[in-house]
């Protein structure tokens, strides 16, 4: 089959989460399964000069965007063994100091940036020789492709893709006011309650747009794909999915194990492995004197690399931390997000000195080694439609403590659950109190040397490659094509 996936952003170009890390391992596991695959995505600043390779392509686009005609230019990339990606030139849409936002603020321009995105998409379905027979959309910036490509099938266009979208985080939709669905281009009929207009509001929802308009949904896991279709976990949307259930599939992304692994792995201090573990004190102890800690094989080292948002579980991993401090254990910490949050982990560290340690932007080193050299790593999210650091953590037999919600229940085992698999530590009830008892119960386990022997092995051996997920997806794709 020849797939176009359709992102925001794609690893190693581009990156803010795991949606990134997704879409690059899915293109590169679809081309080792046999498929034709390539990617589209957005010319953000610094990539050519950090891809010299980059090529331009003889493709200008002139496209309607309301009233006006916007011009762009398209360039590529193609790697052995991986997927050819294409990239959007538009300087003034995306060479820009962020993907998203500066200083904590939107773009205010984000609706018609992504519009503009996703007619671009619709132009190369259509027109590039390799015509693709299904577009693979991943979140908000590019739903409105299923919408946009019905549009056109109405005006004649006789072989048209299958769509199938991707909703890797439900919160964000991209709403944006009224006057953005001229935007689009659309015929009126498409801005109602059943389209891509909301019901109460009168806004443009550009998600809602591609779950109705798409040929096949999928969620990056089982359970967040049974949870968005409750009040709860809806985000608004859960009578729409609810209509649209048929065709709604949850998939739990893989890992790519050539960049996620402790064996040949450039940002580590020693290599390990389920059978010869030694390497891992070694990576607990350079980590703890690269981040300032002091050098203890026998406290525990707990981490986090986290977007600092709400989702995320901040605020009660932050009271419970208040708490299980006052014992003898490390905190390490990676991200960036919420002004709030990080004067919150400022101030934990300041009253804390020699047991917490906190970083703040991106860095994927120090990602590699806070998952190495850390003994459990904490996600608490409210909710969590996938995640990946949880089945990073596993590989590197770092022991997650999760809240049991959407992937990081399906992907990790409790002993309560069964103890010959146990991998990891789950909480259910979203409170600090009780993150502070899985907390406990870490340390429990810890001070028995045959018992975290036993759950790191387990961990390290949990096997989320991309063999199975890829499997499920081309199922899809041919679901739908027939």
């Amino acid at each position: 089959m020849k797939i176009l996936l359709a992102s925001s952003e794609v690893f190693p170009f581009s990156k803010t989460g795991g949606l990134a890390d997704m879409v690059g391992a899915l293109g590169r596991a679809l081309v080792n399964a046999g498929e034709e695959a390539a990617i589209v995505t957005p010319l953000y600043r610094g990539i050519q000069n950090r891809f010299p390779a980059l090529r331009r392509v003889d493709w200008h686009f002139d496209l309607p965007l309301g009233a006006q005609t916007v011009p762009a230019e398209l360039w590529e990339l193609a790697r052995p063994g991986e997927a050819k990606i294409y990239f959007i030139d538009h300087p003034g849409y995306f060479d820009r100091a962020g993907i998203y936002q500066e200083n904590h603020l939107s773009y205010a321009d984000n609706g018609e940036r992504f519009i503009f995105f996703s007619k671009c998409v619709v132009n190369l379905a259509r027109y590039l020789p390799w015509r693709p027979e299904v577009v693979h959309l991943h979140d908000w910036q590019a739903a409105l492709v299923p919408a946009l490509i019905l549009q056109q099938k109405r005006a004649g266009w006789g072989n048209a893709p299958a769509t199938c979208l991707t909703i890797h985080n439900l919160a964000y939709q991209g709403v944006f006011p009224e006057e953005a669905f001229a935007l689009t281009n659309l015929p009126a009929d498409f801005y109602a309650p059943d389209g891509v207009g909301t019901e109460y509001f009168g806004m443009l929802n550009c998600l809602k747009g591609g779950i109705v308009f798409a040929d096949s949904i999928t969620t990056v896991s089982p359970r967040y794909a049974r949870e968005i279709t409750t009040e709860e976990l809806g985000c608004g949307l859960d009578g729409v999915l609810r209509q649209n259930h048929a065709k709604l599939t949850g998939i739990l992304n893989g890992v790519d194990y050539a960049e996620w692994n402790t064996t040949k792995n450039p940002y580590l201090f020693k290599t390990y492995s389920h059978a010869r573990m030694a390497g891992k004190a070694v990576n607990k102890a350079e980590l703890q004197r690269l981040v300032g800690l002091p050098v203890d094989e026998k406290i525990p080292l707990f981490g986090t690399i986290s977007r600092l948002a709400e989702q995320k579980g901040v605020d009660i991993q932050l009271g419970a931390l208040e708490e299980m401090l006052n014992t003898n254990i490390q905190f390490v910490q990676l991200g960036s997000g919420s002004p709030e949050y990080e004067k919150g982990y400022r101030e934990l560290a300041a009253r804390f000195p020699g047991k917490v340690a906190v970083q703040f932007g991106y860095n994927e080193a120090l990602s590699h080694r806070i998952e190495a050299g850390c003994d459990f790593f904490l996600m608490p999210s409210r909710f969590e439609p996938c995640g990946l650091n949880q089945m990073y953590s596993l590989r590197y037999g770092t022991i997650p403590i999760v809240r049991a919600t959407g992937g990081l229940d399906d992907s990790v085992i409790d002993f309560n659950e069964n103890p010959a698999k146990a991998n990891g530590v789950k909480f259910y009830e979203y409170t600090s109190r009780a993150l502070a008892k899985a907390i406990r119960k870490s340390i429990a386990i810890y001070e028995h040397p045959d018992l975290i022997r036993h759950f790191r092995k387990t961990a390290m051996k949990a096997d989320f490659s991309w063999n199975q997920t890829v499997a499920e997806y081309i199922h899809v794709y041919q679901k739908i094509l027939s």
